[in-house]
């Protein structure tokens, strides 16, 4: 794995689960991280307490497009452009559409597809100064799959993929490249709230039999935010065990 020293990198949803994980990778291989998190405050401080000097971590809303452009402008004050982008922030909030809440639909495309292209928007911006970038969104198979009671939170993933399609279109002149990490069923807290049968499904659906694990999504990232993937731009990685 190449050596990131000297790179400034962007974690979204970087103090728990895959975030954490990807930041820990990046910080290992010698890179500054700006982690973004949402509000758990025992989470960051956990982190805080054991990782390196070169991390800091920024509370916002990744769906506010004023905090976030307010947190780049923060970062650019401090290092003037930055090299990698991890978007990884999301939320779940599952009904059956008959039944969801308007702001249950909302709230998950708000975090989920609008917290992309604010977080994505303002990190092109520094990117294009230099001329080179990587941005990587944290997707789902969900996107394409649809589970029943998640149309809000397979739209929001759907979305993103497009929009990474596009994106990467847009800048790949200017060196910056532009992908999806689409991790399936995951050991984290993102699959709190299921039933003991619905995890037993969820695992029988997987070829491998078993959950992935955050450290085995970061390595596929961290690869990806390398300059060796330069002519990988536009692309989808699943991580599912072969779901």
């Amino acid at each position: 794995m190449e050596n990131l020293t000297g790179q400034k990198a962007v974690v979204t949803g970087a103090t728990r689960g895959i975030g954490r994980a990807v930041a820990e990778a990046l910080l290992a291989q010698g890179a500054r991280v700006f982690g973004v998190y949402g509000g758990n405050e025992e989470a960051a401080a956990a982190f805080l307490a054991t990782a390196s000097k070169d991390l800091t971590l920024h509370k916002l809303d990744v769906s506010d497009y004023g905090q976030v452009e307010r947190f780049y402008q923060d970062v650019e004050q401090e290092c003037d452009s930055i090299d990698i982008l991890v978007h990884c922030a999301g939320i779940r909030r599952d009904a059956a559409l008959a039944m969801m809440k308007p702001e249950d639909w909302q709230r998950v495309l708000d975090v989920n597809l609008t917290g992309s292209y604010a977080m994505a928007k303002f990190a092109v911006q520094l990117m294009m100064k230099q001329k080179y970038g990587r941005i990587i969104f944290i997707t789902s198979p969900m996107g394409r799959l649809g589970f029943a009671g998640q149309a809000n939170y397979a739209a929001s993933k759907a979305g993103q993929v497009g929009m990474m399609k596009s994106l990467s279109r847009e800048v790949a002149k200017r060196k910056i490249t532009v992908n999806c990490v689409s991790p399936g069923f995951i050991g984290t807290d993102f699959l709190a709230g299921l039933s003991e049968k619905q995890l037993k499904e969820y695992k029988e659906m997987v070829p491998a039999r078993r959950f992935g694990t955050p450290d085995e999504v970061a390595e596929a990232v961290l690869f990806l935010a390398g300059p060796k993937a330069a002519y990988i731009n536009g692309s989808v990685l699943d991580i599912t065990g072969g779901l």
